[in-house]
């Protein structure tokens, strides 16, 4: 097997773990908020909390739905580079997400995990798309 088809399924399932931790954080994200806040706070700080996080889960999302078009359209599928910033991203956030959860970080470092973690691997997924739909280039 070469190096690159054995990142396909392990970009595959470092993608679905990292979803998979973002859906459970969307499910108990009163927890999350609650740990985000002082310990006496207002119904006010609570729901801007809450909303921030909320958006920041969303975005998270629609940068999955992104990044696993390009996977499961072939664009990305077996390019080598986008298969190993992808799988050390999504592991990487897989693991700092793990963190959030069980350490009740701040809500502010979920924005700095997005960033890293899911934001550049999908922005690369664009280029791809662009690259191959746009430019008419061969997928890799």
């Amino acid at each position: 097997m070469s190096a690159i088809s054995s990142l396909v399924p392990a970009r595959f399932l470092t993608i679905i773990a990292h979803l998979v931790i973002v859906i459970t954080i969307f499910w108990t994200r009163e927890h999350n908020v609650k740990a985000c806040l002082p310990l006496e706070f207002t119904q006010e700080q609570y729901e801007s909390e809450d909303f921030k996080l909320v958006v920041a889960l969303s975005i998270t999302l629609g940068l999955f739905v992104i990044e696993l078009a390009g996977f499961f359209s072939g664009v990305s599928m077996f390019n080598g580079s986008q298969g190993l910033l992808s799988t050390g991203a999504h592991a990487s956030g897989a693991v700092a997400l793990l963190f959030f959860l069980f350490e009740r970080w701040e809500c502010a470092i979920y924005w700095w995990i997005l960033a890293f973690c899911s934001l550049l691997p999908a922005l690369v997924e664009v280029v791809l798309f662009i690259a191959v739909f746009g430019l008419k280039k061969k997928p890799l």
